[in-house]
C-alpha cells in the first residue's frame, strides 16, 4: 500500500469531511504510535480519523536517538520479551522501509576476556531471538584491528571491541511515511488539529493554526497515543486527572564529520556508567543522549550546560580528539521521552514497557513502549479496537506491505555521493521526484506542502528536511527560499512569510542560548 499525497492546501476540505463522517475510529496524536494504529486500523478496513495537536513526529518522535536497535542492553535487565520484539521488529522494518533502516555498525570497547565473553552471550541471545542473518552477526576484534577501523578510540584499558549491526533512520520521515500509508489506506490525517474536546460520540478538532478551522469528528472508539500529552487528553475526560507519565530530557549535539570522523556508531561508558553513542551520519556525527527527569510535556525543552557538558566529556575521555569548542556545534536537539510513572526509579532506569488503559468513559490510551517496537505496538492496539467495536476485520497486514519510499531502491545517477546518500535517506524511490523538480531546497519545500502535509516553515526545516539539525549553519540558509517556494503554494503575505523565517531563527538561538560562541 503506497501513501496517498497529504496536501497541506486541502485544510478545509479535510476538516469539512471531518465534520461530514463518522469514523470507525479517531486517533489522537500524530507520533510514531498514533501513527502505527492509524496505519494498521485502515490497512484492517475500519474507518479512522487522525487528529495532531501540532506536527507530525513534532514531539517525541522526532527527538530520538535516531535508531532502530534491538534493545540490548535490556537483555541485561532480564527482559527477553522486550528484547525479543524490538529485534525481530527492527527486521520487519528493514523489509517494508529499507531506506529508512540504514545498516551501521555499532562498536562496544572491551576492557577484559570476561566483558567480552558477557557480550558474546548477550548478542548471540539477541542474535537467535531477532533472527539475524548469518552475515550480520556480531565479530570481536582485537586493539590492532580497533586501531585500525577507529584511529581516535583512546585504548588505555582496552582490549578490542564487540561489533554487532545495528539500523539508523530518519524519525520524523519513518512517522510521516506511517500516516501517508495510513491516508492511501483510506484514513482522514490532518495536523495541526487539537482535540480540545471529548464527547461521547468523539471528539472536536480544533486548529492550532491561525485559520478558523475545526471540526466536530464522530467516532465509536478513541485512541489517546498522544505520547508526551498523554495525562493531558486523559484529564479532557472526567475524573481522568491523576499522573500516569514521567518524562525525560534527552539532548543531542551534532558536529561536522570532519571534527569527528568515526566510521562505526560507537558506545561511549559515560563516567555515571550509563551509555551514550557517537554515531556518523552523512557530512555530520552527533552524540547523545542525556536521561534526566523533565519537569513538564514541553515541544522544545531547554536544555542545560551540564547536559551539554555531560556529552561532551565523556565523548572527549573517550575519543583522542582537541576539546570540541562550543562554537563547533552544529545544531542541538532536545526532547521529552513519555515514559511509565514508576517511582523510586532514575530516569535511565524506568521501562520503556507499553501500557494500554482503558477508562470509565471508554477511551483506550496507550504510553510508553519504543520507537523499533512501534509497530508491534499499533497492531495490539488495533486487536483491542477490532475486539471493542465487534467488527469483522481483515488481518494486520503492516509487517509485509511497504511503506511509502520503500518500494524499490532509489536511482540517483550523477549526484554528488553525500546529496545522493541523503535523498535516498529521507524519500528513498520517491528521491529521484526531488531530482527531476530541480533537486534543491524549493524541490523539496513544494513536495513537503503538496505530499507531505507541511503548512509551517518549520515542519519542513525541523522535520521533512532534517536541515535544522544536519545541515550547514543548522539550515538557516534554507529558510529563505523554502519560505518563498511554501508561501507562494500557502497564500503567506510578505509579514507572513516573514514571520515564519523568524519563528525558525527563534527556535535555533533558543536552542544555542547556552552555547558560548
Amino acid at each position: 500500500m503506497t501513501g496517498a499525497a497529504l496536501d497541506a492546501r486541502g485544510r478545509a476540505q479535510v476538516f469539512a469531511e471531518l465534520e461530514a463522517r463518522s469514523f470507525d475510529l479517531a486517533v489522537i496524536g500524530g507520533g510514531i504510535t498514533g501513527a502505527g494504529i492509524a496505519r494498521d486500523a485502515a490497512m484492517r478496513g475500519l474507518s479512522v480519523a487522525l487528529v495532531e495537536a501540532r506536527d507530525y513526529a513534532s514531539g517525541t518522535s522526532s527527538r530520538s536517538s535516531k535508531m532502530i536497535h534491538g534493545g540490548l542492553r535490556y537483555l541485561a535487565q532480564g527482559d527477553i520479551a522486550l528484547v525479543k520484539e524490538a529485534a525481530s521488529e527492527r527486521q520487519i522494518l528493514r523489509r517494508i522501509a529499507p531506506h529508512l533502516t540504514r545498516l551501521s555498525p555499532f562498536l562496544i570497547p572491551t576492557t577484559n576476556m570476561a566483558m567480552t565473553a558477557k557480550l558474546r552471550t548477550g548478542l548471540w541471545t539477541f542474535e537467535k531471538l531477532g533472527g539475524v542473518p548469518e552475515a550480520e552477526k556480531h565479530e570481536v576484534i582485537g586493539l590492532a584491528e580497533l586501531q585500525r577501523r577507529e584511529p581516535l578510540m583512546r585504548t588505555d584499558g582496552l582490549n578490542g571491541a564487540v561489533l554487532y549491526p545495528e539500523f539508523l533512520t530518519d524519525d520524523a520521515r519513518l512517522v510521516l511515511a506511517n500516516v501517508r500509508s495510513a491516508q492511501g489506506a483510506g484514513a482522514v490525517a490532518i495536523n495541526h488539529a487539537a482535540a480540545s474536546e471529548l464527547t461521547g460520540d468523539g471528539l472536536v478538532a480544533t486548529s492550532t493554526l491561525d485559520d478558523g478551522l475545526g471540526a466536530r469528528v464522530k467516532a465509536k472508539l478513541v485512541v489517546n497515543a498522544a505520547g508526551a500529552w498523554v495525562d493531558k487528553v486523559r484529564g479532557l475526560e472526567a475524573g481522568e486527572d491523576d499522573v500516569r507519565m514521567s518524562l525525560s530530557r534527552g539532548i543531542h549535539l551534532v558536529l561536522p564529520r570532519e571534527r569527528l570522523p568515526i566510521n562505526s556508531t560507537i558506545i561511549i561508558r559515560a563516567p555515571d556508567k550509563r551509555s551514550i553513542f557517537a554515531v556518523p551520519r552523512g557530512a555530520f556525527a552527533y552524540i547523545g543522549t542525556t536521561d534526566v527527569f523533565h519537569d513538564g510535556a514541553d515541544y522544545w525543552p531547554a536544555a542545560t550546560r551540564e547536559d551539554i557538558d555531560y556529552l561532551l566529556r565523556a565523548t572527549g575521555a573517550a575519543l583522542s580528539i582537541d576539546p570540541i569548542r562550543d562554537a563547533e556545534i552544529v545544531s542541538l536537539w532536545s526532547g521529552v521521552r513519555p515514559l511509565i510513572a514508576q517511582p523510586g526509579k532514575k530516569a535511565n532506569e524506568v521501562s520503556r514497557k507499553d501500557e494500554i488503559w482503558t477508562s470509565p468513559g471508554g477511551m483506550v490510551s496507550i504510553a510508553g513502549g519504543k520507537l523499533s517496537a512501534y509497530r508491534a505496538m499499533a497492531e495490539r492496539v488495533v486487536d483491542l479496537v477490532v475486539e471493542r467495536l465487534g467488527k469483522t476485520a481483515l488481518p494486520c497486514s503492516t509487517a509485509n506491505a511497504p511503506l511509502p519510499g520503500g518500494s524499490r531502491e532509489a536511482r540517483l545517477a550523477g549526484l554528488d555521493p553525500r546529496a545522493a546518500e541523503r535523498l535516498a535517506g529521507l524519500y528513498g524511490d520517491e528521491a529521484s521526484e526531488i531530482v527531476l523538480a530541480g533537486g534543491d531546497v524549493a524541490a523539496e519545500a513544494v513536495r513537503a506542502v503538496t505530499h507531505e502535509g507541511a503548512a509551517t516553515l518549520e515542519d519542513y526545516w525541523v522535520r521533512r528536511s532534517a536541515r535544522a539539525w544536519f545541515d550547514q549553519g543548522a539550515g538557516l540558509g534554507s529558510l529563505a527560499p523554502a519560505a518563498e517556494t511554501m508561501g507562494a503554494l500557502l497564500g503567506w503575505d510578505d509579514a507572513r512569510t516573514a514571520a515564519e523565517i523568524a519563528h525558525c531563527r527563534q527556535i535555533n538561538d533558543a536552542s544555542r542560548r547556552l552555547l558560548g560562541e
